[in-house]
């Protein structure tokens, strides 16, 4: 017997597939409930917080803000852009992103 135990509304049942089990997620950002889908509305919402572009590796989409050592790294392809870099966002980004599901 292999899966996940997944608990939802008190209720906690085995999954074989997890990939099944877990909605598609989005980054939303909070102030205007905008919803990100591409990396031009993203890299708006990240200039406007003081994130500027990096240009050092041409493979990834990254950005870094001055006043940390925060960098974000993104795949160059938004369509790989995953939920774990969406809660890299949220991370470094308190209180103006959220990630929600579909």
């Amino acid at each position: 017997m292999s899966g996940v135990w997944v608990f939802k509304n008190g209720v906690v049942r085995l999954v074989e597939n997890p990939g099944e089990c877990h909605a598609r997620k989005m980054l939303v950002h909070v102030l205007s409930n905008d919803v990100i889908t591409s990396y031009a509305i993203l890299e708006r919402k990240l200039s406007s917080l003081g994130w500027e572009r990096y240009y050092d590796d041409p493979s990834l989409l990254q950005f870094h803000k001055r006043s940390t050592v925060h960098l974000i790294s993104l795949p160059k392809d938004f369509n790989k852009f995953k939920p774990m870099h969406m809660y890299n966002i949220v991370v470094k980004n308190r209180n103006e992103f959220e990630v929600r599901d579909m």
